[in-house]
């Protein structure tokens, strides 16, 4: 009997033993998601886009691969900008995010409302220019590669007159127009690059109704700043060529695409991502240019030649090594004033703050 109770004791225990080490188990599980830095990514559109999301969201997949358990990720697709923002950035904090990023300009406003409240929180906003301590900007010299994307349109033209289907008229979109038009001026001095504003970041339909309208008026290339690839389409479907937008727009519309300005967000997101964690992120403003690898102009379609290539990077050469950047004067306005003379640069402050449309492009700032 005594035999039998002395067992039974001993089967308790190893019970009792294994029951604390399976909750010891789950206890270590629970603790390690816990210690997951929560990082959460706001979208203007789907991840499907082929163009804006579509990079950003590269990016987020660079931070995944990078990083794996130790960061816990989410993202928010196709949220407005305005108002509604501010409640869906807020909800995100309010679960405990560690780091939000923003990413396009109308959510400058909503980012800050909640960065102001939650100053433990980090907040990283994509092409704006209000920071906070808790609050950093981040964005890519995107005219560098759009002026060496309008080189190679400008040489491929032949009837000199090209379509720009823009989104709005603020100074990321106006320093692409007049960068991209200056590009085509090295070939072709007289390029006409005709704009047609839709007002819109996201809008399939009416990306590709600006783009027809566009090649009717008498357009035989089309490039855009907008967030699909339907100009680029629009412009297959008519024989014409084109110049993509955001990612590299070839695989996904055929060769009609001669080039691209891209986005590459992945070293960033992951660099600052891992700044956070270790405690040594501070506030900034960043503007990476092609020196970085942040922009760049890929998916170089067969039609453009060697000549053209060769011709293109020179200037490309010398925006890489920091000899000499787009904005350098001489620089006309429509009306034909000087507005940067021979051989001075437009400072920073007067990019990020560009108002007017260069000589060579036929449209206004409405």
């Amino acid at each position: 009997m005594k035999k039998i109770l002395w067992l039974l004791m001993m089967a308790a225990l190893l019970l009792t033993a294994c029951e604390k080490k399976a909750d010891d188990q789950t206890a270590d599980t629970r603790s390690a998601e816990d210690e997951a830095f929560k990082v959460a990514f706001i979208y203007i559109g789907p991840p499907g886009d082929l163009g804006w999301t579509f990079q950003h969201h590269q990016g987020y997949l660079d931070v995944e691969n990078a990083y794996g358990d130790a960061v816990e990720l989410t993202y928010i697709e196709s949220v407005p900008e305005g108002p509604d923002a501010a409640r869906i950035i807020r909800d995100l904090a309010v679960k405990g995010y560690d780091m939000i990023f923003t990413t396009s300009f109308g959510y400058m406003d909503p980012t800050l409302e909640v960065a102001q409240e939650f100053p433990d929180v980090i907040f990283e906003h994509c092409s704006g220019y209000k920071t906070g301590d808790n609050m950093s900007t981040y964005f890519g010299r995107m005219y560098q590669p759009r002026f060496l994307s309008g080189v190679i349109a400008g040489a491929m033209s032949k009837t000199g007159v090209i379509g720009y289907v823009a989104a709005f008229p603020i100074p990321e979109v106006l320093r692409g127009l007049n960068a991209f038009t200056l590009g085509a001026q090295i070939y072709n001095p007289d390029v006409e690059v005709k704009v047609v504003w839709t007002n819109t970041w996201y809008d399939p339909v009416k990306e590709r109704e600006a783009a027809v309208a566009l090649l009717d008026s008498g357009c035989d290339l089309i490039t855009q700043h907008q967030d699909t690839t339907e100009p680029q389409k629009a412009a297959a479907e008519r024989g014409m060529y084109s110049v993509g937008y955001d990612s590299d727009m070839g695989p996904f519309v055929g060769d009609s695409v001669l080039c691209s300005p891209v986005w590459n967000w992945g070293e960033y997101y992951v660099k600052t991502i891992g700044a956070a964690m270790d405690g040594t992120w501070e506030t900034h403003s960043y503007w990476g240019g092609m020196a970085d690898g942040v922009v760049q102009l890929a998916g170089f379609g067969p039609d453009v030649t060697q000549d053209i290539l060769a011709n293109m990077g020179d200037y490309q050469s010398s925006l890489e090594d920091g000899s000499w950047d787009v904005f350098t004067g001489p620089i006309y306005d429509q009306s034909g004033a000087v507005l940067v003379p021979e051989g001075e640069k437009m400072e920073d402050g007067a990019m990020l703050g560009m108002d007017f449309l260069v000589k060579g492009v036929t449209g206004s700032l409405n």
